[in-house]
């Protein structure tokens, strides 16, 4: 009689979750480099700016769904980006997913992990055991969200501010839509758990700090938890254009304006979007989250940009690069390290339909233009390719109520700037005297209408 009972407790322990009931379980690792015993070049900025001092870690927060056995994790890094090798690699140290998301927050004061900001333009900054350390961090952040995972009802909100964006290139376009996933206990009604998607560059600290920070990311995350007594995970959306905190008038409660660079704008900021949040939150709508529908597609792009090349060359982009022949989807991919010919870079886009939700996987930082269909057409003349067509909408594709852009998906490959307004040559559009900025971080030309052609198919399920 014993040993039966001790069994029935053995199989309820080992089986604790009901067959197709959803359950969602949110985990974190603590990211934060050591400093003192080799340089950190912290990212984003310049070359060589080393970093001084913690002020604040570097988290990854992930968030596990699972319909029964089957499960999808989202995991986001407080770090400017993670290539597609490494996300591979924190895959392949997880098993039993449908499918994982590995998003970074794009954040400019955490260390270097794309190797482009070490002491000089030809060295990498990139420390492997770090980035080693980040790749295990991720994995070990949707272990234990899994571990953690618990029935659940799921909430949407919504709400939108204009005024805590700044758009540092013309046409001014700005996607100001935050989005919020609220999870509660189906008999309490306690709130589980809290995922946040926002559309702005963490760069409030700007290019003089040198401490360790997750920049505003960091006080949205405290505010929210503070709030709602539970664990919150931040996602980074549409960022492109450029979204961004700095020359964003600010004033503190007090009604003194906030300078950029310093922590008391970083955290002001951090708190009103951890405030839109929370308005998002007082006003949310049941959804269903399952059935889960994944789909992806490993594509080719091409890599026009002449400072990648180099830096490939020298080794401060290390990633493998393919033999381009204009296929964005050629039936073998092969590897090439002769930038002399036209070369291409592996990337992946994704589509999730999560019950009734949309979500858009993107590998870099989209234009706000290209999201909500609103490029310029026509065209100003003095762009470079002014009758290129106009891409498909990514948010046109989306028929479902509900829907959300997770930026910097599974990859970053910079800037995706509208083909027809893209501007490197005089005469400059807006008959301004220099070129704006954004073309310099993108892999080139072609980017936005392959990601945005290749999304639309997937929608389509071709």
């Amino acid at each position: 009689m014993r040993f039966a009972l001790a069994l029935s407790a053995a199989l309820i322990l080992s089986f604790p979750l009901v067959a197709g009931e959803f359950t969602v379980g949110f985990g974190e690792a603590d990211l934060t480099p050591e400093l003192g015993k080799k340089p950190v070049y912290l990212a984003g900025f310049g070359q060589n700016r080393k970093a001084t001092k913690v002020h604040d870690p570097i988290m990854a927060r992930a968030v596990v769904l699972a319909d029964g056995d089957e499960k999808i994790a989202l995991v986001s890094a407080d770090v400017v980006g993670l290539f597609l090798p490494s996300v591979e690699r924190i895959r392949g140290k997880l098993t039993g997913f449908k499918y994982v998301l590995v998003s970074a927050t794009h954040n400019h004061e955490g260390p270097d992990t794309l190797g482009l900001w070490g002491s000089s333009p030809v060295q990498s900054g990139i420390d492997p055991d770090y980035l080693k350390k980040v790749e295990a961090g991720c994995a070990e952040a949707v272990k234990l969200a899994d571990k953690a995972r618990k029935p659940a009802t799921v909430r949407i909100g919504k709400a939108s501010d204009p005024d805590l964006l700044a758009d540092g290139r013309l046409p001014i376009v700005k996607h100001d839509e935050l989005v919020v996933l609220q999870f509660r206990d189906p008999k309490t009604e306690k709130a589980l758990g809290v995922l946040v998607q926002w559309n702005c560059h963490p760069e409030s600290l700007a290019s003089a700090n040198t401490e360790v920070s997750a920049d505003y990311v960091y006080y949205t995350v405290k505010q929210l938890r503070e709030s709602q007594k539970c664990p919150v995970a931040y996602f980074t959306g549409t960022v492109g254009g450029l979204m961004t905190t700095l020359k964003l008038p600010l004033k503190d409660e007090k009604g003194k304006e906030l300078a950029d660079g310093t922590f008391a704008k970083c955290e002001r900021y951090g708190r009103l979007v951890g405030l839109l949040a929370e308005k998002a939150l007082k006003d949310t709508v049941p959804i269903k989250l399952t059935p889960f529908e994944i789909r992806t597609r490993e594509i080719l792009v091409p890599v026009d940009n002449n400072v990648f090349r180099l830096a490939h060359t020298f080794g401060t982009l290390n990633r493998a690069l393919y033999v381009w022949e204009k296929n964005p989807m050629p039936k073998k991919f092969t590897e090439t390290k002769d930038v002399s010919k036209p070369v291409a870079v592996k990337t992946e886009v994704g589509y999730l339909r999560l019950g009734e939700l949309e979500v858009a996987a993107i590998p870099g930082e989209i234009y706000p233009e290209l999201v909500l269909g609103k490029v310029e057409n026509p065209a100003d003349p003095a762009a470079d390719f002014p009758d290129a067509p106009v891409e498909p909408p990514i948010y046109d594709q989306l028929k479902s109520k509900h829907r959300m852009l997770i930026g910097l998906a599974n990859d970053e490959l910079g800037y995706f700037v509208p083909k027809r307004q893209w501007d490197e040559k005089a005469p400059f559009c807006y008959k301004l005297k220099k070129a704006q900025y954004g073309e310099v971080n993108s892999v080139g030309p072609e980017t936005s209408p392959i990601i945005c052609g290749v999304f639309k198919e997937l929608v389509k399920g071709k």
